[in-house]
């Protein structure tokens, strides 16, 4: 699921440790890589790839169900639509909405 932020005000990094994901790493693509696990484990968990266009943030959010298996391919059983990716974005918007 794609969707945007407009006037964060704020850093990346920041931005994403408030609304309780942990930053990973910067890809080449210039997208900060974060995620958010569900239920105290590893995973489930929300994985969003975030990138910054002028004082707008734009996501890309998705669900991680499990751990890539595929030995060093990246292929993973991720959902991209849904309720609950639905309501994890609803929930950035508003704790992002001031």
């Amino acid at each position: 699921m794609h969707f945007r932020i407009d006037n964060v005000g704020d850093n990346m990094n920041t931005v994403m440790r408030r609304i309780g994901y942990t930053p990973i790493r910067w890809t080449e693509k210039g997208e900060l890589n974060c995620v958010r696990p569900l239920q105290g484990q590893d995973y489930p968990r929300f994985h969003a790839y975030v990138k910054e266009e002028r004082f707008t943030l734009i996501f890309s959010l998705h669900l991680d169900q499990k751990r890539p298996s595929y030995g060093n391919e990246t292929a993973h059983s991720g959902e991209y639509e849904g309720e609950i990716i639905q309501e994890e974005a609803r929930r950035i918007q508003k704790i992002l909405s001031f």
